[in-house]
């Protein structure tokens, strides 16, 4: 990749269409794939990964509110999308544009078949959630029947979809945990379909689940992290290519003497001399405040570079004093050689947070095109 003259999201989406390929290659071809473009596309560019998986032959997008679908379609991106976390004060753009929510409540599905009917919809596709465990949202197995009886007394929506989502597909330890909810969804979903008199397509693997859990593909699977080159799994991991690397540059060295200090609230004081470089990135940025004091490092003409002192809203200094730079050269805060996770883990985080953490404010670069 070519340097950068300012802080940078480089994406590349020849790396994005390698981890496509991969993850399909885990599934059966006649299993759909759905590719989840939320949060900006995991803190990347959401419309130019979702036109390229819409190119590459993805079935389905998912995003988390009915905004982030709305600026899809105005967009032109064309595939069916799913919004997981669908609000009903947002109904009316929802079926406006075109796109198909997630149904987790009785509440959410009499609000959601009022707003069907009074925009006159027909068999409006819809996505039943199920909870299977994670508890976060989804209805139990108490609600099939209401389910099955409020669609089709309705008249105006067609459930497309019926999904659940594992907690711990990532985890072999959890493996008892999530057999178990694997065979609560069978069960649940089995019970709707008997009852609507139609199969309903089913999906409940991410990323990590397709991974471990291939039995249970049903008609469809999601990844989402998946596709930006990261597995939760060291072997998996090493057969993904990381979609986005973030670069800066070093706007000013300074010298700094024995008994100074290096930023806000001196939280950095040096005992020896060492030199120090200014790069143009901070929490406001994305690289929040406890990445400082030497949790996080960037890369300098490869050799590793720790954050001094607190991290200041569009500023970082780090440690140069071993490194041979100067003013102008590249920093790298991750990438391929230096993965999202590695710098995520000396915070006590992981890749997902400082992914979608980068801020809009950042330049985005897409290469690979």
């Amino acid at each position: 990749m070519s340097k950068v003259g300012e802080t940078t999201l480089v994406l590349d989406l020849a790396a994005l269409e390698h981890n496509y390929n991969y993850l399909r290659s885990k599934i059966t071809p006649e299993t759909k794939f759905l590719g989840v473009v939320k949060a900006f596309a995991y803190g990347s560019d959401m419309v130019a990964i979702a036109k390229k998986l819409e190119q590459l032959g993805a079935d389905y997008l998912a995003v988390a509110y009915v905004s982030e679908g709305v600026l899809l379609r105005k967009t032109g991106v064309q595939l069916p999308i799913l919004v997981l976390h669908p609000l009903a004060s947002n109904f009316d753009d929802l079926i406006g544009y075109h796109l198909e929510p997630s149904i987790y409540s009785r509440n959410i599905l009499n609000q959601f078949i009022e707003a069907a009917k009074e925009g006159e919809q027909n068999n409006y596709p819809v996505h039943i959630k199920f909870n299977t465990g994670l508890n976060r949202l989804g209805f139990s197995k108490d609600d099939v029947e209401l389910i099955a009886e409020e669609t089709k007394r309705s008249g105006c929506i067609k459930i497309v979809s019926a999904f659940s989502h594992l907690a711990a597909s990532e985890d072999k330890n959890e493996q008892t945990f999530s057999l178990k909810q694997i065979e609560s969804f069978k069960n649940l979903s089995s019970a709707l379909m008997d009852r609507l008199g139609h199969a309903p397509m089913r999906h409940m693997l991410n990323t990590s689940g397709i991974i471990n859990y291939p039995e249970a593909q049903f008609e469809m699977v999601r990844s989402g992290i998946g596709l930006y080159g990261y597995g939760n799994q060291v072997e998996i991991d090493a057969a993904l290519k990381p979609v986005a690397s973030l670069k800066t540059v070093i706007s000013q060295i300074h010298q700094i003497e024995a008994n100074e200090s290096v930023g806000y609230n001196r939280a950095f004081k040096s005992n020896h001399p060492i030199k120090s470089a200014t790069l143009p990135i901070g929490h406001a940025d994305g690289i929040g405040r406890q990445y400082g004091k030497g949790k996080g490092f960037v890369t300098i003409n490869n050799k590793k570079a720790p954050i001094l002192g607190n991290v200041c809203m569009d500023m970082i200094m780090v440690d140069v004093t071993n490194i041979d730079c100067k003013e102008g050269d590249e920093a790298i805060v991750f990438g391929n050689e230096k993965s999202a996770e590695k710098f995520a883990s000396g915070a006590g985080t992981i890749s997902y947070e400082i992914l979608t953490a980068i801020s809009q404010r950042v330049k985005r670069v897409v290469t690979g095109i």
